[in-house]
């Protein structure tokens, strides 16, 4: 499988957070390290797994729309 790596400026774009966002608020809490983001060699830069964040995304999103109910069912709003 080929993954394709974002820097930071990039993967901003794609899912329209600022980069200080992402660096700051989602690094450690919602994004990790070796499953969402490589620190190639070794250094301060990091390299994020498109595929992994997209993957993770699609999973939120889709639970995100459910609303648990009292009888155990779910309702889709």
């Amino acid at each position: 499988m080929i993954l394709t790596y974002l820097t930071t400026n990039e993967l901003a774009i794609r899912i329209k957070y600022k980069p200080k966002t992402i660096r700051e608020s989602l690094v450690g809490k919602v994004l990790f390290e070796g499953r969402h983001f490589i620190r190639p060699f070794g250094q301060r830069k990091m390299l994020f797994i498109w595929e992994n964040i997209k993957e993770d995304l699609d999973a939120t999103t889709d639970k995100q729309l459910e609303i648990p109910m009292a009888n155990g069912g779910v309702c889709y709003g």
